[in-house]
């Protein structure tokens, strides 16, 4: 990637002289400016990735209840934030940032599988394409859009034979009575694993790098256990804390639906890097059944 890209594209959305720049790996570059400010601009996948995390951000930054990069601009290449200064995890921060996922979650969405105001339906997490399309009820939603394609990527590069996609056949199949009593849709990030949860050095914990839509929230809580969030007992037990508060607790039985809702991500993994992602998601997807 060319420095010279990334201080030209900061400039053109800030309005403002970038002076110099340094990579922060990938695609991504931490711009100065000439007023001494620090952003961070990103080269996406297509437009469609730049416009999905530009409104995704705007949107879980709505009510302020967890903080969230502000968005100066994006066009069909480059998106460009505030830069959030990293700093150690704590329990205060990790409690209050449980409290306030509760919150966001809340909010809620149109529908399962809206996507964020203004952002388009064939979306993206990370590297993978990601479908938002609007539906009634969860379960049909979570089969068609984050579980049925990703199986039929996998089984098409090999990582999958058709006994083994069977067992997800099982688990779609069966997903009204594998979910838990029905909720409204939640607004999520969409993509919450440990490296999107941000410890930042003013005491808090920021959200970066969405991939927001309305969904389950049991999703983004199962999304934090799946590569290892600090203090994931404390944000979680504030989380249970505050959604009680609020008169929506967290249905009983929700821990054993873990493995049912880290299917996506898994079979994201698998579709996207193969290795051994495929074998723990269908491990996931056989727990799910047994649960």
């Amino acid at each position: 990637m060319s420095r010279n890209e990334a201080l030209r594209a900061v400039a053109r959305h800030v309005g403002t002289e970038a002076t110099g720049g340094r990579g922060l790996g990938g695609e991504t570059t931490l711009v100065t400016l000439a007023d001494d400010r620090r952003v961070v601009a990103k080269r996406g996948a297509g437009a469609r990735a730049t416009q999905a995390e530009a409104a995704g951000l705007r949107w879980l930054a709505e009510h302020g209840d967890v903080p969230v990069p502000a968005v100066h601009g994006a066009d069909d290449e480059w998106i460009v934030l505030d830069y959030v200064a990293p700093g150690a995890p704590g329990i205060a921060a990790a409690e209050s940032f449980g409290r306030g996922l509760a919150a966001l979650h809340l909010r809620g969405a149109p529908a399962f599988g809206s996507p964020p105001p203004g952002g388009p339906v064939d979306a993206w997490m990370g590297l993978a394409p990601m479908r938002n399309e609007e539906h009634a009820d969860w379960p049909t939603f979570y089969a068609r859009h984050r579980v049925e394609p990703y199986v039929r990527t996998c089984v098409d590069a090999g990582l999958l034979d058709r006994g083994q996609a069977a067992v997800f056949d099982e688990v779609c199949a069966r997903l009204p009575e594998l979910a838990g009593p029905p909720e409204p849709p939640a607004r999520l990030h969409g993509d919450a694993w440990s490296g999107n949860v941000h410890w930042a050095a003013d005491g808090r914990v920021w959200l970066i790098d969405p991939a927001a839509y309305g969904g389950h929230r049991e999703t983004d809580l199962a999304m934090l256990r799946l590569f290892g969030t600090p203090l994931l007992d404390h944000v979680l037990g504030a989380y249970a804390d505050a959604a009680r508060d609020a008169g929506a607790p967290l249905a009983d039985g929700w821990t054993g639906r873990v493995d049912l809702h880290q299917l996506f991500p898994l079979l994201m993994h698998a579709a996207v890097f193969g290795g051994g992602y495929a074998g723990q998601a269908l491990a996931a997807a056989r727990a799910a059944l047994r649960a």
